[in-house]
């Protein structure tokens, strides 16, 4: 049996987008109503799962550990209701990598690791390159922008997580 998923990009759709890398707890800052979303997507039997490149561990900026105390934070902070955590490590000046995105090997490995129907699943993340890989694989897609006027591949555009899901909750 497949199951159903919502992919959510990490900086600028779980927490703030700073404008520059975020590897530490003290600005690893939620956004509002992010844990209310997710909590409505296991409501409606969704599995979650985070997909983000995480470059400045191969340009040396910061380090596993750094990404994984955010990452534990972020599980906390969402009452560990996200099901699993993909990252690419890599970033092009250092390393080409099918898993970086907008590459899609990330999701190709957790669409077969979690059986996951791409029919009745979503991508939702801040740039087009989330986008991008989502639409590589054939899921649908939402792009989070204060903009709604955007040159975007996105099926729709909200203005959070939370109105994304909503939008998500609506068309199931």
């Amino acid at each position: 049996m497949s199951d159903k998923c919502v992919f959510l990009d990490r900086d600028g759709v779980i927490n703030e987008e700073r404008g520059t890398y975020t590897f530490t707890e003290t600005d690893f800052i939620l956004l509002e109503g992010v844990a209310d979303a997710i909590r409505l997507l296991k409501n409606n039997q969704f599995k979650v799962i985070v997909i983000t490149n995480q470059s400045g561990i191969s340009q040396g900026l910061y380090s596993l550990e750094n990404m994984l105390s955010c990452h534990r934070k972020m599980m906390s902070e969402t009452n560990q209701l996200i099901d699993d955590i993909y990252y690419s490590k890599w970033h092009p000046s250092i390393s080409e990598s099918l898993s970086r995105k907008p590459d899609s090997l990330m999701l190709e490995r957790a669409i077969a690791y979690h059986q996951i129907d791409i029919g009745k699943s979503w991508m939702i993340g801040d740039k087009e390159r989330d986008i991008e890989s989502a639409l590589k694989v054939g899921m649908k897609t939402i792009l989070i922008s204060q903009t709604e006027k955007l040159e975007t591949q996105a099926g729709f555009i909200e203005k959070n997580l939370i109105r994304a899901v909503e939008n998500i909750i609506l068309k199931n």
